[in-house]
């Protein structure tokens, strides 16, 4: 392993190993307003949500890791301490980046980057049409973390609403994953498109606790075959299989080799059937 300290690697290399394995990383492109009703624009990538209730998210315009100096967003809401976060679609995502060159205050990124301003509902900053989710804020808090290039200045906001477009919504009025089609920050230059073939399901694990990996069998545990993440899902069944379980389980056929064993079995967890796969393995490895 590589081992880095902050303490003795030149911030921006250690900003670049930063970044690059916290991600993917959400975009907040925000709006704000000045004290004179000026609008800015501009994206960040430290960018969360914490809470829902009281629904809180935080970004971060971070100070410039060159200078030192801080970003217009930060300056408007110490003065109007409101934001405007609107999500980053994969068709909006070159007009979106181009609204984060450091442009003069005077510069209204909206116009410069061709988004259109439409009036929040309950703060001043603008909302982006063009964005499928505009989400107005409240800001609770900033706080900043240090005076120094790169240093964070938390933006701590609370919900005040939410509008959705149509056009992302499914049969039940949920936002659809594909549809939104969202964009993550990874590091450099790199993004990342969360649709498509990027995307999968996993069953989070209910009330009734998964048997866990410590719990397998040696045999199937030390499996140089199975994988983590093949083990991760046996280890979510809620039981063993009795006795009488794999009695009456009865494999398709008989298998001459161990590989081959596992190679079924990770055709059955492959599909989502965890339970079968394993009956199959101890029913097979275990007689």
């Amino acid at each position: 392993m590589l081992t880095i300290s902050p303490n003795d690697t030149p911030q921006p290399l250690f900003h670049h190993y930063m970044l690059s394995s916290i991600a993917p990383r959400p975009i907040a492109f925000a709006s704000t307003i000045d004290e004179n009703g000026q609008p800015n624009l501009a994206p960040f990538s430290f960018f969360n949500a914490f809470g829902s209730n009281p629904p809180i998210v935080i970004f971060s315009p971070a100070r410039s890791g060159r200078e030192g100096t801080t970003k217009h967003s930060y300056n408007n809401v110490k003065k109007v301490p409101e934001a405007v976060i609107n999500v980053v679609s994969y068709s909006m995502v070159q007009q979106a980046s181009l609204a984060s060159a450091e442009y003069p205050k005077d510069v209204n990124e909206f116009v410069k980057a061709g988004f259109t301003a439409i009036p929040s509902v309950k703060v001043r900053p603008f909302r982006v049409k063009e964005s499928p989710v505009q989400i107005e804020c409240k800001v609770l808090e900033v706080k900043e973390m240090g005076d120094k290039g790169g240093a964070a200045n938390l933006i701590i906001c609370e919900i005040a609403l939410i509008h959705v477009s149509r056009d992302v919504l499914d049969s039940e009025n949920k936002i659809d994953p594909n549809k939104i089609d969202l964009v993550g920050r990874m590091g450099g230059n790199w993004y990342c498109r969360a649709s498509g073939a990027n995307l999968f399901e996993l069953a989070q694990p209910g009330r009734n606790l998964g048997i866990g990996i410590d719990a397998l069998p040696e045999r199937i545990k030390n499996s140089k075959i199975l994988t983590g993440n093949d083990l991760g899902k046996l280890g979510n069944v809620t039981h063993l299989p009795t006795e009488s379980e794999l009695k009456d389980y009865k494999p398709n056929r008989k298998y001459d080799n161990e590989e081959d064993i596992y190679t079924e079995a990770k055709k059955l967890l492959d599909t989502g059937r965890s339970e079968d796969a394993l009956k199959f393995l101890m029913a097979n490895l275990l007689k």
